[in-house]
């Protein structure tokens, strides 16, 4: 039972990581010339939201590689 809180935790921790580390790689982006600067909240929300998408994308496939190589280990230690 408790496996399934730390799996939970860990899925948690990532997601926010890779969503944070996604919106912290944007910022280097020049939108200056795309943008209008009298919107600057819509700007960044739309970062925001596309922080979201492409965070829990990239956190998705690294879990995804976790549990596949987990699942690997598992079928070569047991007979």
């Amino acid at each position: 039972m408790q496996v399934y809180g730390i799996d939970a935790l860990v899925r948690l921790v990532s997601h926010f990581a890779f969503v944070y580390l996604t919106f912290w790689a944007m910022q280097s982006l020049r939108t200056e010339s795309f943008f209008k600067q009298t919107n600057t909240t819509r700007i960044r929300m739309l970062f925001l939201l596309i922080s979201f998408a492409i965070g829990f994308t990239a956190s998705s496939f690294f879990l995804e590689c976790m549990t596949l190589v987990r699942n690997f280990m598992l079928t070569i230690v047991q007979p």
